[in-house]
């Protein structure tokens, strides 16, 4: 029993210990599925005599210079703001009370006294509840066109990475989203995007230090409180 408890400390310890190396992993997927798309060079023009050619980037003046092609960039405004409130409340209560007033005469005059015959009870409950958040994220990104489907919607993903003084942070999203949302300055509101995913995190001390340790997550882990 003592080997089996030793063994269960030093597996969770080893996962714990390898929990930065498989984040590190993950971080590098991620850096790798939101890296800006490149557009490869153009094929030559067939030779064919003709002046107009639809496959040399052909744009309708009706569209001006708004984003269209996979590799054109469009900013995305992040106006995310959500709140929920939540509450309940429950109060019951319940009295009961029982008496007999004993016989004067006969046998059970000598059993029963007024002690015995009188009977009370009462039960009381209140229960009380509230959960409130509320989340807020300002600012902007600039992402590019990975991919454009006959339905008119395109598929967008971007990531802006800042170095600070104590850390960095970033910032990534992904989505769809329609040509007709999309202004004529190339942007967009993120709640446009469709099937939005936006990430927001951060590394770096003071990002360390608003995380547990791995030993005090480990006993956190392990505590039955």
């Amino acid at each position: 029993m003592r080997r089996a408890s030793v063994s269960l400390i030093a597996l969770s310890m080893a996962v714990l210990a390898a929990s930065p190396a498989m984040a590190g992993k993950k971080r590098d997927a991620e850096r790798q599925f939101y890296a800006p798309t490149v557009v490869a060079a153009p094929a030559a023009p067939p030779a064919n005599g003709s002046i107009f050619q639809a496959s040399m980037g052909y744009t309708p003046l009706t569209s001006g210079a708004r984003a269209t092609s996979v590799g054109d960039i469009i900013t995305i405004v992040l106006v995310e703001k959500t709140q929920a409130t939540k509450s309940n409340s429950a109060d019951t209560a319940r009295d009961g009370n029982i008496g007999l007033t004993p016989p004067t005469t006969g046998v059970l005059s000598k059993l029963l006294t007024a002690s015995d015959t009188t009977a009370s009870g009462t039960s009381k409950f209140t229960g009380k509840g509230a959960a409130t958040q509320s989340n807020q994220l300002d600012g902007e990104i600039t992402v590019t066109i990975a991919a454009t489907y006959p339905n008119g919607t395109m598929l967008v993903k971007g990531e802006k990475a800042l170095t600070l003084n104590r850390g960095d942070e970033f910032i990534q999203i992904s989505g769809l989203v329609r040509q007709a949302d999309i202004g004529p300055d190339n942007r967009i509101a993120s709640t446009r995007v469709a099937d939005a995913k936006i990430i927001y995190t951060g590394k770096g001390e003071i990002a360390r230090a608003s995380r547990q340790g791995w030993l005090q997550r480990f006993f956190s882990m392990i505590s039955p409180f």
